[in-house]
C-alpha cells in the first residue's frame, strides 16, 4: 500500500497529492463564502473594503518573505530557473502595492489608519517564521506556491462561466485570476514538486505542515473580512 501511494505521489506530484488529501481544507480556502459572494454578486462592499485594507498590510509583510525565498533559491537550488521565476514574482510586488494604494483611494480607504487584525497578524507571523535560516527551501517554496495558488484559484473562480461578479470588482479578480498568473503559479508548483521529490522525510513533514498552515490562515483571513460586516 505504501509503495502504491508513493508511486501515485511521484506520478501527480507531492503538492497535488497533498491537495487531494486535504481537499476539504483547500476547498474551504478557495471556495470560501466571501469568494462565492463575489462570484454571485452578493458581496457586502464593507467586507470587500476590509479585505482590501488588510491584504495591503499582508502584502507588505509578504515582501520580505518573498525575498527570503529568492535568497534560498539562489543558495540552495541547482536550477537557475528557480530564481528567475521567483524573481518575477518579487518584482511584481512593487506594482501590486501601488495597485492596492490606488484601489484604496478609489474606495475611500485611508491605509495609514488601518490596523492589522488578529488573523492578519497571525498570518504575517507565519511568514516571519518561514524566513528563519534553518527552514528548508523545499518548505518555503511549498508555502510560497500555496499562498499564490489560493488567490489564483479563488479569483479565477470569480471570473468563470456563470459568474455575476460586480463590474467594479472585476479588476481585482482579474489581477489574480488571469491566465498569466495561473501559469506563474504552475511554475511555482513545478519547482516545489521537483524539490519535494529530493526532500527527506522530515522536510516532507515540514512542507506539508507549512501547506496546511497556509490554507488555515487563508480561511481565517477570509473569515476576518466577513466578520467585519
Amino acid at each position: 500500500m505504501e509503495e502504491k501511494l508513493k508511486a501515485e505521489e511521484k506520478k501527480i506530484g507531492m503538492t497535488e497529492a497533498w491537495l487531494r488529501k486535504h481537499r476539504l481544507l483547500y476547498t474551504g480556502a478557495t471556495r470560501h463564502p466571501f469568494i462565492l459572494s463575489i462570484r454571485d454578486g452578493t458581496v457586502d462592499i464593507a467586507a470587500f473594503k476590509t479585505w482590501l485594507a488588510q491584504d495591503y498590510l499582508f502584502v507588505r509583510a509578504f515582501v520580505p518573505f518573498a525575498a527570503s525565498v529568492l535568497i534560498k533559491a539562489y543558495k540552495e537550488s541547482d536550477d537557475n530557473t528557480d530564481m528567475e521565476v521567483i524573481l518575477g514574482g518579487v518584482a511584481a510586488l512593487k506594482d501590486e502595492i501601488s495597485w492596492f494604494k490606488n484601489e484604496a483611494d478609489k474606495w475611500g480607504i485611508s491605509l495609514s489608519n488601518v490596523v492589522p487584525q488578529k488573523p492578519n497578524k497571525n498570518y504575517c507571523g507565519l511568514l516571519d517564521s518561514l524566513t528563519r535560516p534553518e527552514v528548508e527551501y523545499s518548505v518555503v517554496i511549498t508555502a510560497f506556491w500555496a499562498i499564490e495558488a489560493v488567490y489564483q484559484e479563488s479569483f479565477a473562480h470569480c471570473l468563470g462561466e456563470g459568474s455575476q461578479t460586480p463590474q467594479e470588482l472585476k479588476e481585482t479578480c482579474e489581477r489574480w485570476g488571469n491566465e498569466g498568473f495561473g501559469q506563474y503559479c504552475q511554475s511555482l508548483q513545478n519547482i516545489a514538486n521537483l524539490h519535494l521529490q529530493k526532500a527527506s522525510d522530515d522536510e516532507l513533514k515540514n512542507a506539508e505542515v507549512a501547506l496546511l498552515s497556509v490554507l488555515e490562515h487563508e480561511v481565517e483571513f477570509w473569515n476576518m473580512s466577513c466578520a467585519s460586516v
